[in-house]
């Protein structure tokens, strides 16, 4: 781990296993830090934000930003090859949002806007009370930020957090997810040996222990949570961390609807709902509900069905894979109880739905179709973070744009259409953070914020709605010169 400049096993000695969920075989260990030693990491991030002029000293952090990028680079087919074992991610993905993605900007963007955002803004002079005041804005550092990382796309969360959080002048406390630490401490070598980073300004903390992390929400010390996760999880964060008045970041958990319109291209548009073997559905953001016209229904049907019995899934290594396994026996068994759930609520199991039975190791599932589902069913309606996808069929664009808001997630959605007007008109009305038309890409660049409506979270990852949420607005004034 590191932990105030210096990279340290945890101070019980203990250590946890790292497990490929494609293999079931243990890849090695990691240090399984206990309270304490979060502890001494808030204690540490606490302390290079107070004592040294790290919040201050713009050109340092850039320089340390652009070390840090070199860095990464000069590791990105180790991380690569890391993240395929440990997430269980195909190398396919790794080529897009897992690893080039965000190595592409994720940094840059923020190293980028030091120089370019208004720290200092003035005001037209004011005249209250018989006195004429300058005035100014400033903009500063919230403090010391916990980010909590989730273990489906960890390099690109990390990296997407790290980057706004140091350029804006914040220390953090890195958690990663018990499932995927290699990463993480990865990077936390590289700050400790590639870069200036000043001592506990970066700190990377790894335990099996959810509750080790909590530390970060439960100290007085620790300012702002930057999370991402299970909503779940963001609620409980928002209660823990209550008594201290916690700035909170969440993305959170999404059931995205993709609308296809009575006038869309079939042939081009239905096949999009192969992105729920993406990474095997996990994805927060991943369109999980597809929306067809009852008019075409049985036509749209046919394609899916085409289209997701062709996926090529199995062994991650594998250059043409698609979908891998999920991460764990435990999110296995949580999807697989989803799909019986499915079948015991009415919807017609169209393909899919079990565990594949030519890949007796890894926790994989297979691709799954659901039909005649009503958007009232749980399927419909909650999370599930596996490779099913529900087809919902709608009577016209009014009744499509209701059952795509009826839910209490608004993360994403699409929609296609042969009309731009048309498919425009829907997308304003579906209450949701992002929505791609006619397979417009609205993520995957760190200049594009990103985030979620309703149970989906709570302010925006990237872009400068993101660069802006760590930091803290001052409004200053002073008697003008007569």
């Amino acid at each position: 781990m590191l932990i105030g400049g210096e990279l340290v096993e945890a101070s019980s000695g203990e250590r946890f296993e790292n497990v490929n969920p494609a293999t079931e075989e243990v890849l090695g260990e990691v240090a399984d830090a206990s309270t304490e030693d979060m502890r001494h990491a808030i204690a540490a991030a606490r302390t290079a934000f107070d004592d040294t002029d790290w919040s201050t000293d713009r050109a340092l952090r850039k320089r340390c930003l652009e070390q840090l990028q070199e860095a990464l680079e000069s590791e990105r087919e180790e991380l690569r090859e890391e993240i395929i074992a440990e997430v269980g991610s195909p190398r396919l993905m790794t080529y897009a949002a897992q690893v080039d993605w965000p190595l592409a900007d994720a940094l840059k963007y923020p190293a980028k806007m030091i120089d370019e955002f208004p720290w200092e803004r003035s005001l037209p002079d004011s005249d209250m009370m018989g006195m004429t005041s300058r005035r100014a804005v400033y903009k500063e550092p919230i403090g010391v930020v916990g980010a909590i990382i989730p273990w489906n796309y960890p390099v690109e969360v990390t990296l997407n957090k790290l980057g706004p959080i140091l350029a804006t002048g914040n220390t953090v406390i890195i958690k990663p997810a018990p499932d995927t630490p290699w990463n993480a401490t990865r990077l936390g070598r590289l700050v400790a040996e590639k870069t200036d980073i000043p001592a506990g300004v970066v700190n990377v903390v790894t335990s099996s222990d959810h509750l080790v992390g909590e530390e970060l929400t439960l100290s007085p010390e620790v300012d702002m949570i930057s999370f991402t996760g299970s909503t779940a999880t963001g609620t409980r964060i928002m209660e823990k961390g209550a008594p201290t008045l916690k700035r909170v970041f969440l993305e959170l958990g999404g059931k995205s609807a993709t609308i296809v319109l009575d006038d869309a291209d079939f042939a081009t548009s239905v096949p999009s709902g192969i992105a729920v073997c993406f990474h095997a559905g996990q994805g927060c953001a991943i369109q999980t509900r597809m929306l067809l016209p009852r008019s075409r229904y049985d036509e749209g049907v046919e394609i899916l069905k085409a289209t997701l019995s062709s996926v090529a899934y199995g062994d991650p290594q594998r250059p043409d894979v698609l979908m891998g396994p999920v991460i764990s026996a435990k999110q296995r068994d949580r999807v697989l109880g989803y799909i019986e759930k499915g079948v015991a609520e009415g919807a017609t199991l169209a393909l899919g739905g079990g565990r594949p039975a030519q890949l007796p190791k890894g926790w994989f599932v297979e691709p799954t179709l659901f039909t005649d589902v009503d958007n009232a069913m749980t399927i419909a309606q909650e999370e599930i973070f596996g490779p099913v996808l529900v087809a919902i069929p709608y009577e016209d664009d009014d009744d499509a744009v209701r059952i795509a808001n009826d839910s209490v997630y608004g993360l994403s959605g699409g929609v296609f259409s042969g009309s731009l007007e048309r498919a425009l008109r829907v997308a304003e009305r579906v209450r949701t953070g992002t929505f791609a038309v006619n397979g417009g890409m609205p993520i995957g660049s760190a200049d594009i914020p990103f985030g979620g409506y309703k149970h989906s979270g709570i302010g925006r990852q990237n872009g400068l709605a993101g660069f802006d949420q760590y930091l803290e607005t001052k409004s200053v004034a002073w008697p003008s010169p007569q």
